[in-house]
């Protein structure tokens, strides 16, 4: 709870069960009782968008029931990944079903483009065949793709009509903002909050490529070691706090002499987390 008091004093909102979270490694009763503990505790549902995607419906229809009711700003909602190949019929009939099966006026979809990871694309093609269906239900896409060339289609091809893309690295961000997409949502978004709200904020101003230069640097050093425990290690380092260095098979921790590593990569170049130790200690 203490990690994200901190993400939302530093301006960004909370992208809870992304992939990041080890989503898919926790069951779906304990993403509902995580969501409405966090809910409970009194952070801003308008700045939540959790993902609630499963690789099946009836799941995937309950937890975003759930979030939506919650008053979740949005859903953050992967393919069904598990079988390749798919069409776009076949993911067309998905989305359809899980819109009809939510059945409520509130639901905001963000569709999750990571074929890198779920090796199942969504397709321009296919954003533009739930747009004409579904207008007032799909709203944007995170794009985790890392191809600039295919989030600058997506912007290019939908933002004018208030479609909302956010890239899914903050080292595209300023490429981003400067096309007319809505952001990043970010991996490092977790450890580097305040520097890329700062980017998104002031990406008009002078000194916007030096600010995006230094993301890249730090999104480097965390994509030199394995990302989640790599991060959970920066958070227990700079929390003081080793309960963050846990993450769950068949993910493995760091050890040692990695996150010494990881700390003396970051040191060099000025990094810190300020306020998160405060945070964890109140």
């Amino acid at each position: 709870m203490q990690q994200c008091r901190w993400l939302v004093s530093n301006d960004v909102g909370l992208a809870l069960f992304g992939t990041n979270s080890e989503a898919n490694s926790l069951s779906l009763a304990e993403r509902i009782s995580l969501l409405e503990s966090v809910v409970e505790a009194g952070l801003p549902t308008s700045r939540m968008m959790p993902g609630t995607a499963t690789c099946n419906l009836p799941e995937t229809i309950e937890i975003t029931r759930h979030a939506v009711s919650a008053g979740v700003a949005g859903v953050l909602m992967l393919p069904p990944f598990y079988y390749k190949g798919v069409s776009d019929d076949g993911l067309f009939d998905y989305f359809s079903r899980l819109i009809d099966g939510v059945a409520d006026d509130r639901l905001r979809i963000y569709l999750y483009n990571i074929p890198p990871v779920a090796q199942v694309p969504i397709t321009l093609n296919l954003i533009e065949r739930l747009l004409k269906a579904f207008p007032d239900q799909v709203k944007g896409a995170k794009d985790s793709s890392g191809d600039w060339k295919n989030t600058l289609s997506m912007i290019e091809a939908f933002a004018s009509d208030g479609f909302e893309v956010f890239v899914g690295s903050e080292s595209f961000l300023l490429r981003c903002l400067q096309a007319g997409g809505a952001g990043c949502i970010s991996a490092t978004a977790n450890v580097n909050p305040a520097a890329i709200a700062a980017l998104h904020r002031d990406w008009r101003e002078g000194d916007a490529q030096a600010r995006q230069d230094a993301l890249t640097v730090t999104r480097e050093i965390f994509s030199n070691f394995v990302m989640i425990p790599a991060m959970k290690a920066a958070v227990s380092h700079y929390a003081g706090s080793p309960d963050w260095l846990r993450v769950r098979p068949p993910l493995v921790e760091m050890d040692t002499s990695q996150i010494q590593a990881l700390a003396d990569a970051l040191d060099d170049t000025g990094f810190r987390m300020p306020g998160l130790e405060e945070m964890f200690n109140a």
